[in-house]
């Protein structure tokens, strides 16, 4: 028998949809997925941090979508409910729903639901997940043509549900080719500051410190409309001023907003506390963490007695299902971070707690362990896997340096940390700040040691690469004194190597030749491939050319690439390549020197090597002059000429390299008239230096028939 239940007629048949009360900015890409995913399945549950705009996002997504439903959309906020047991009279009220029998009131709701096209949002789950679950189960076994869409800070583990992350706004430099006009957290800002003071304008004189309030604020809504009431009693720079505290400037900014929502504090409180305990110390722990982190350094760092290293992994996954952890997966693996807003607050909680100094102590041992693990491996088969690697933990690793420097008694650390990094600062596009840090450790250390001699041949590398040729031989020459002193016989080598260099770059070929030549004799019958045998071998290679002994030097080049192949070693083989098309070019076999040039190019690309990839650049020009390629040299000249400005010391000021660089600046010019040369040389200046690479490797310059 079926019992009597009041039932919703006239407008209430479209359901109860809130009015979007405020523009919606932004999530275009966003939306759309969802859109998608509502489509294929029947329960999706967004997810995310508080103050993120799942609601908002939600509830502009329902709005878009709610023709596609015959029988309405129906709203049911559970922001304010705390009694599990009301979830189903909740949801029931919200459809309207005045059931008068003594019935389960799941039931009744299934039959209320029964055959309905319809779609039931639940905002906020997160602190119900359990009575939520069970409910949602319970609609979509008995009304086949019910869909769910649900919001919350962790999943409702359906195994049919589809979970949607909702991420922060972008904020302005994720995309560096995106105006900061239309970025969608500056352009947030300026909807509700235009709301809030309706005198406030976007323009080029508050573009700048909009840009910067929205990067510190995360891309957090919430915080940026909390941020933009200010308005009515800051500018945008006090606004910046005061961000130190972002919790206590944002307070009480908006009265109309749930409790949960009226500060950001309160926001991040509410997620901390769906936290159990050891996922709330977990996550002050890992707020030691620059940016991103691998599941390892959590485990390594933040275990003790009370987080065993066994229980990291679970509790990693309990913060990423409650939106405290972002997780981000691609070829290099799985990494997880807490943005910045969430990391500060868990500051607060490990300064409260008295472990910061221990966890700071944990993250370094960390990355100094790290470091010359890497180090160890860098000359071997997953050099490309290191790169990566080392890249990613750039953030960490500035982190544990600045630690190092600041703790007394900890300052060697930092030498060391800095010393095993040597391929970092060269190799990983680094230069200029493996420099700062080198001179301020070797500052602040100035009692002779190992360390110290390690970190001054570094700096010497470091040196040279910036073409700061006198600096490299002068630190070469500290390092080979003190290395003396102490008994470092491998520093004296490879101080001795980078004497050797410094001599080459200021085109002293007797004395680069006869350094090198030392080096690389005492590094022959050594396993250490870098960074002293195989880079002195290519360097000697260069000076033999100079001086006219090509064979010779092609003859060295070739049992290092012979070496390279067999070790796995990429980097110096690029550089072997190129030094090999310098040999072939003055042999007079210009179309095997540019196969060696772009052999040596296609490696560079595995690398953030702009100064490896600007000489060959120069060479591919030279052998494009050769080949009567005259308008695709021109242009790479261009692309050269601007790329160089920005990269550092043109040729790295040796004369041998500018020489021939101006050599074939003539000679192209001279072909080509004066007149079209420039016009090819302008056009190539506005390449940057992926396309000066793209150029480089074009088999013709010939036009496109297609």
């Amino acid at each position: 028998m079926r019992l009597p239940m009041a039932t919703p007629s006239g407008r209430w048949r479209e359901g109860n949809l809130p009015t979007e009360l405020t523009s919606f900015v932004g999530r275009t890409r966003l939306l759309s997925n969802l859109k998608r995913h509502l489509s294929e399945s029947r329960l999706v549950t967004v997810t995310g941090i508080g103050g993120v705009g799942k609601s908002r996002t939600v509830l502009r997504l329902a709005h878009q979508v709610r023709s596609h439903y015959p029988d309405g959309v129906w709203f049911a906020d559970l922001a304010r409910l705390q009694d599990a047991g009301m979830v189903k009279h909740t949801i029931s009220s919200a459809l309207g729903i005045a059931d008068q029998s003594s019935r389960a009131e799941s039931e009744s709701l299934s039959e209320w639901v029964g055959e309905r096209d319809m779609l039931l949002i639940i905002d906020t789950c997160e602190h119900l997940v359990q009575g939520c679950a069970e409910l949602v189960h319970e609609l979509l076994e008995a009304a086949p043509n019910l869909k769910v869409l649900a919001t919350s800070r962790q999943s409702l583990q359906l195994p049919y549900e589809h979970v949607m992350p909702v991420p922060p706004l972008q904020v302005p430099g994720d995309d560096p080719a995106e105006s900061l006009f239309t970025n969608e957290s500056v352009q947030l800002f300026a909807a509700r500051a235009g709301a809030s003071v309706p005198d406030f304008v976007l323009d080029e004189t508050n573009i700048g410190p909009v840009a910067e309030l929205c990067r510190r604020l995360d891309g957090i809504p919430l915080a940026i409309e909390l941020a933009a009431v200010r308005l009515r009693a800051l500018s945008v720079e006090q606004i910046l001023g005061l961000l130190a505290d972002r919790f206590s400037l944002l307070a009480g900014a908006s009265r109309t907003a749930l409790p949960r929502h009226q500060t950001l504090r309160a926001a991040i409180g509410w997620s901390h506390e769906l936290c159990d305990p050891a996922e709330r110390l977990l996550w002050a722990r890992l707020s030691v963490f620059a940016k991103d982190f691998e599941l390892d350094a959590a485990r390594f760092v933040c275990s003790d007695g009370r987080l065993p290293s066994e229980d990291i992994t679970d509790l990693v996954t309990g913060l990423v299902e409650k939106s405290i952890l972002l997780i981000r997966s691609d070829h290099a693996g799985v990494r997880y971070k807490l943005i910045d807003t969430l990391a500060e607050y868990g500051e607060e909680w490990l300064d409260k707690l008295g472990q910061t100094e221990q966890m700071r102590q944990r993250h370094l041992e960390y990355y100094l362990s790290l470091a010359q693990r890497s180090e160890d491996a860098w000359s071997g088969p997953r050099q490309i896997y290191w790169f990566v690697r080392m890249r990613q933990e750039h953030d960490n690793v500035r982190v544990a340096l600045d630690y190092a420097l600041r703790s007394p008694g900890k300052e060697v650390l930092a030498l060391t940390l800095l010393s095993s990094l040597w391929f970092m600062w060269i190799c990983c596009g680094f230069v200029r700040e493996g420099r700062l840090y080198l001179e301020r450790a070797l500052e602040a250390n100035p009692a002779l040691s190992k360390e110290r001699c390690k970190a001054l041949w570094v700096l010497s590398y470091v040196r040279s690469a910036q073409g700061d040729s006198a600096g490299v031989q002068v630190t070469a020459e500290t390092c080979s004194n003190e290395a003396i002193k102490v008994g470092d016989s491998r520093a004296v080598i490879l101080a001795s190597k980078m004497q050797g260099t410094a001599a080459l770059l200021q085109d002293d070929m007797q004395k680069a030749s006869a350094l090198l030549g030392v080096a690389i004799e005492f590094n022959t019958d050594n396993k250490e491939l870098n960074p002293g045998l195989l880079p002195a071998i290519v360097e000697l290679s260069l000076v033999l050319s100079a001086q006219g002994e090509l064979f010779e030097a092609e003859s060295l080049l070739q049992d290092c690439l012979q070496v390279c192949r067999e070790r796995g070693e990429l980097w110096v083989s690029s550089y072997a390549q190129w030094a090999m098309s310098l040999t072939k070019l003055a042999t007079g076999r210009p179309n095997e020197a540019l196969e060696s040039a772009r052999e040596g190019l296609r490696i560079k690309r595995h690398f953030h090597d702009t100064l490896g990839t600007l000489l060959v650049l120069e060479t591919v020009a030279r052998i494009f002059v050769t080949l009567d390629r005259l308008p695709q040299a021109a242009r790479l000249l261009g692309a050269l000429h601007q790329n160089w400005r920005t990269a550092g010391l043109p040729q790295m000021g040796a004369p041998f390299l500018t020489e021939d660089h101006n050599a074939c600046v003539r000679d192209c010019a001279r072909r080509m008239g004066e007149l079209t040369y420039k016009n090819a040389f302008e056009d190539g200046a506005q390449l940057d230096l992926d396309e000066a690479s793209e150029l480089a490797l074009e088999d013709s310059d010939a036009p496109d028939e297609s």
